[in-house]
């Protein structure tokens, strides 16, 4: 058997891009623990003081909470609306216009930058919604196009005709859906979930323009904060994000294993 060698070249290209993707977290990673009053790298010292500032500063522990309720229900209703939409595309594309999948991903086609601004337009002003529900309706809507589309993957490897035989054995259309498709179309309806969370919970472009007096998410904190601060607690902060990250993923190995998600 002949073993083909892996040209210099590409070894060395591998490892400069494997180094440009984990130089930043080691620098953020080591800044969190320097003892220092101000961000520097390499560390000078080690110590978990500025994790604990964290939890001293109420505006974090606020903000954390508000952050996470949004990445909940945001998430949450952006499942309610996407699954349903995924189904009927792929259930009914050929009655449906083409150009309806494409509408759906609209948010993470137009700049974000553009979009905050058009739901602060349109919500917060044209609306006048309290501060809370424009946020919860701007996350939702930022992370709809990951629950259609990785829904939408799954249903396109699911047999539609296993519907068809419940419905024609009498089972109600509704019924046939929760127990029959969905628990199909699990390990979509998980992976959306993740994107749409993670999305939401690291989101800075669209809550900069939805944030207002007394509402705010830890992203935007974290640059108020800078505005006035240059200490590690900002690189703790990031390194505390990375590990809700982490975490997430870890459950879902745990509990389902990653393959799972791949089905």
């Amino acid at each position: 058997m002949m073993i083909q060698r892996v040209h210099p070249l590409l070894i060395a290209f591998t490892v400069c891009v494997f180094f440009f993707l984990l130089a930043p977290l080691v620098i953020i990673i080591g800044s969190a623990f320097s003892d220092t009053s101000y961000l520097t790298f390499p560390p000078q010292g080690l110590t978990l003081r500025w994790f604990w500032n964290i939890f001293e500063i109420e505006a974090f522990r606020t903000t954390a909470v508000t952050s996470f309720e949004l990445a909940f229900l945001g998430t949450g209703l952006s499942l309610l609306m996407g699954i349903p939409a995924a189904y009927a595309i792929s259930r009914y594309r050929l009655e449906l216009p083409s150009w309806l999948s494409t509408l759906f991903i609209l948010p993470i086609l137009v700049p974000e930058i553009v979009f905050g601004f058009s739901l602060m337009k349109s919500i917060t002003i044209g609306l006048d919604l309290p501060i809370f529900a424009s946020l919860l309706i701007g996350h939702a809507l930022l992370v709809l196009p990951y629950s259609v589309r990785v829904v939408s993957a799954s249903l396109a490897s699911f047999d539609f005709s296993i519907e068809e035989a419940a419905i024609s054995l009498g089972c109600p259309p509704v019924k046939t859906f929760m127990t029959v498709v969905l628990p199909n179309i699990r390990a979509g309806v998980i992976a959306a979930f993740i994107l749409a969370f993670i999305t939401s919970i690291n989101d800075v472009s669209v809550s900069v323009f939805l944030t207002g007096p007394g509402i705010s998410t830890l992203p935007i904190q974290i640059l108020a904060h800078m505005e006035q601060f240059f200490d590690p607690t900002i690189a703790s902060v990031s390194v505390l994000l990375m590990l809700v990250t982490v975490g997430v993923m870890a459950i879902v190995e745990a509990t389902l294993g990653l393959t799972f998600l791949t089905k």
